[in-house]
């Protein structure tokens, strides 16, 4: 059992708007709240795993304007090493302005800020903390190379590495990410990265297949209401929905990949591992914001005894 994991990615400001609808182009409407948070996929993942109880190092880079030392601080406060953030002069931080309608359904923009100078020299840097971690969480983020250069020590080094291809790029080279263990898209970024439909679970098995064929060991791909599916060589697992009322959705794919690295690491078995990140997610979505969203132990605890009493 190990339950270090490391997360070579993103950090963002989230800035988030609560609206009653989107505006028209050229129109200014009002909207009834406004917050500051915490967020960037792979921060978000770091915070998932850290707040279930993993040992977390993150590989990053933040500008040296406000937010960088907030974002700095906001890791450590997570009990997330930060040992290889990096600052990068003259640069500003991340940011994601994001736009949450009533029924929690979000549209989000990003600014990589210095996101985008995280290279594959980094990895080298963090090597020595990298080699200690049962797991490697990576996304899109950040610049491709840096993803192509860490999932190649990965599996040279016999690493885990799980990869949510999110915002999904269409210049991701597949090829590239040979030797991957787990490849983690939704329906509309499988179906961007491959070229084939998706539009039905046959066409999804499909898609995800001729990603294996390429040399990915293993596809999950999230399915909003309809659960998730993992998809190996000679298998395919449905993975069930867990039935809520959405809140804010912001969020909840990166605490299915991060609560999912977690459970792995804690020694369950890869579909109880799904099974047990898909609730955490789904309570994720009972809640406002991003990182604020995500459960403590305990706090998981109770949401799975109330689903099985329902």
């Amino acid at each position: 059992m190990n339950r270090k994991i490391a997360v070579v990615g993103s950090n963002m400001m989230d800035l988030v708007t609560y609206i009653d609808r989107m505006p028209a182009k050229g129109e200014t409407v009002e909207a009834p709240d406004f917050a500051i948070g915490f967020g960037g996929k792979g921060a978000n993942q770091a915070v998932a795993a850290a707040r279930l109880g993993s040992q977390v190092a993150m590989v990053t880079c933040v500008g040296d304007d406000v937010f960088g030392p907030q974002v700095r601080a906001n890791l450590d406060a997570n009990g997330i090493d930060t040992t290889h953030v990096r600052t990068v002069a003259g640069t500003a931080s991340g940011v994601a302005p994001i736009f949450v309608e009533p029924d929690g359904e979000n549209a989000i923009l990003i600014v990589k800020g210095a996101n985008g100078a995280l290279a594959p020299s980094d990895v080298d840097a963090a090597a020595g903390t990298l080699r200690a971690a049962s797991a490697i969480l990576l996304q899109l983020e950040v610049e491709l190379e840096t993803v192509y250069h860490t999932v190649a020590f990965g599996a040279r080094e016999g690493i885990t590495t799980i990869l949510n291809p999110a915002p999904a790029h269409p210049d991701l080279d597949i090829a590239r990410l040979a030797g991957l263990d787990w490849f983690c898209p939704n329906e509309s970024e499988l179906a961007l990265l491959t070229g084939l439909p998706t539009d039905s679970d046959a066409a999804v098995i499909a898609a995800a297949r001729s990603l294996i064929e390429r040399g990915i060991g293993n596809v999950v791909v999230t399915l909003g209401g309809r659960g998730a599916r993992r998809i190996t060589a000679d298998c395919v697992t449905e993975i069930a929905p867990v039935a809520v009322s959405p809140v804010d959705t912001t969020g909840a794919g990166d605490a299915f990949i991060g609560s999912f690295a977690h459970f792995l690491g804690t020694g369950l078995e890869a579909n109880d591992a799904l099974g047990r990140a898909a609730c955490y997610a789904a309570l994720s979505i009972t809640r406002r914001g991003t990182q604020t969203s995500y459960a403590t132990p305990q706090e998981l605890d109770t949401f799975l005894s109330a689903q099985a009493r329902a």
